[in-house]
């Protein structure tokens, strides 16, 4: 597949993008920019928040993934469906009850301004980091396909990249995001149903033979109880799923942006469990992809393994054996995954650092607009430097990487909200961000020490353990008086 393809196909997709965020961007202000003006119906946010949920690491790196840890991401996906389930019932009325424009605004109602902007910042480093790490992988197959072979520089493909981003969310925010969002789905699906048909059927498969080479492979294996050790056993990762959810959806600025734009917390439910099935589905698929992109590996003589997982689609989507199709559906795919992800994140970045950190959302209707759009233009730019960064010093695959960032950063988070809403405890608030700074700190040095002493991977359920340290020391504060009452019911959940 030649560079030229991959701009024709790209240019030919933010021709739709565009056309998608001018729409739905008409007529808009700052409670467009936010909130969406919380009209949008519920199954639209669904169908877009299924899209919102799967990046350009999620089109990457799970079909890559199947080559060492088969199909244990789908021990994840059943704790995700019972995370959704959570969120939709635990925080979603919470949230709609007070109207949240930002949902750490609760953290300033229950212990104080100390803790609400501590939430505010960690939600910031989580989003940032985990962005950038999702978008770095598109960057990384742009470069291979287009800038490599033109002798561009890897720097200005993420400054081109990043500034596409920047544009296309610029007027619109959350209402233009969630339409996007709603494209990116539909070329998701697509793209990965037609990459399995073309695929078969370049080796000759039919449905059944499809179904039989798929199930007979030794990388679609799903339950892994065998070793507790492990970080794919199963009790580990259907946990880490239930609580990965809570803190990457229902406690993320970004999902619950688009997610609280729907009219009232009943549709809110109800766009959160359907999307929550359709997410395990659509990562089944993408598994199934995995497996096959494996097999046409192995009967391939002109192909071999590559040494990272992350490069197995691309290697095979782009291979001169394959219809050029298959090309085209690989980058639409990739595009649509990552440009969408990386704009929702922009927004939601944009949303926090203006409402929660600087604290403007009381501002005449001008001078927030103004300030808005130079955070907007700011976070773009940070976005950019980070990805420059990973590419100088990643060595993981994309997908662990982004979850284990996630372990460190949305760990307090989680902690903040469980010991606010389960506990009617007053907490010493100018002591909590000690307390969240140092939960991550001790837990990074147990999951080191445990390697070098026990052997034992200490994996996804590293977020418990960071939420449960920051719990405990939550629990210590609350025997420090700060001298705000003791009696807050009336903010407990």
């Amino acid at each position: 597949m030649t560079p030229t393809i991959v701009i024709i196909t790209i240019i030919a997709y933010f021709a739709v993008l565009f056309g998608v965020s001018h729409l739905s961007s008409r007529k808009s202000d700052n409670a467009t920019f936010f909130t969406g003006n919380r009209r949008m119906p519920w199954p639209i946010v669904a169908f877009a928040t299924l899209g919102a949920a799967l990046s350009g690491v999620t089109f990457i790196s799970v079909p890559g993934m199947v080559a060492e840890k088969g199909y244990s991401y789908l021990q994840m996906g059943l704790g995700f469906i019972v995370g959704y389930a959570l969120i939709a019932f635990v925080l979603v009325p919470l949230f709609y009850k007070r109207n949240l424009i930002s949902i750490y605004g609760y953290l300033g109602e229950r212990f104080g301004g100390s803790t609400y902007r501590t939430g505010a910042w960690f939600f910031f480093a989580s989003k940032m980091l985990g962005a950038s790490v999702r978008f770095f992988v598109v960057c990384i197959v742009l470069q291979t396909l287009v800038f490599d072979p033109l002798g561009i520089p890897f720097s200005i493909n993420v400054l081109a990249t990043v500034g596409v981003i920047w544009l296309y969310t610029f007027r619109g925010g959350v209402k233009s995001v969630i339409w996007t969002d709603l494209l990116k789905s539909f070329c998701l699906v697509t793209s990965v149903m037609l990459c399995i048909y073309f695929i078969a059927r370049n080796l000759d498969l039919s449905f059944s033979g499809l179904v039989s080479s798929i199930a007979e492979h030794e990388s679609s294996r799903i339950f892994y109880f065998d070793d507790p050790a492990k970080g794919i056993y199963f009790w580990k990762q259907f946990v880490a799923g239930i609580f990965m959810v809570v803190a990457m959806t229902g406690l993320d600025q970004d999902m619950m942006q688009r997610n609280l734009a729907c009219r009232d917390s009943r549709e809110c439910r109800k766009n959160m469990m359907t999307s929550g099935i359709m997410q395990f589905f659509l990562i089944a698929m993408f598994l199934l992809l995995g497996t096959l992109l494996v097999i046409y590996i192995d009967r391939t003589p002109s192909l071999a393994m590559p040494g990272k997982s992350d490069d197995i689609f691309g290697i095979v989507a782009s291979h001169s054996s394959l219809p050029v199709i298959v090309g085209i559906l690989f980058v639409v795919g990739l595009i649509a995954a990552a440009y969408s992800a990386a704009g929702s994140a922009l927004v939601s970045l944009t949303t926090s650092f203006t409402v929660d950190i600087l604290d403007a959302s009381s501002m005449e209707e001008k001078k927030l607009a103004r300030l808005r759009k130079l955070v907007h233009l700011a976070m773009a730019a940070t976005m950019g430097v980070i990805i420059i960064i990973f590419f100088m010093v990643n060595e993981d695959d994309a997908i662990s990487a982004v979850y284990t960032l996630a372990s460190y950063t949305y760990g307090p988070l989680l902690g903040l909200f469980i010991f606010g809403m389960f506990c009617n405890k007053a907490v010493n608030d100018r002591l909590v961000p000690i307390v969240c700074l140092l939960a991550p700190a001790l837990c990074w040095g147990a999951k080191h020490y445990l390697k070098s002493a026990w052997n034992y991977e200490l994996s996804f359920e590293l977020l418990l353990l960071n939420a449960f340290l920051t719990i405990c020391g939550l629990v210590a504060l609350s025997w420090i008086r700060s001298g705000r009452p003791d009696d807050v019911e009336a903010t407990k959940a």
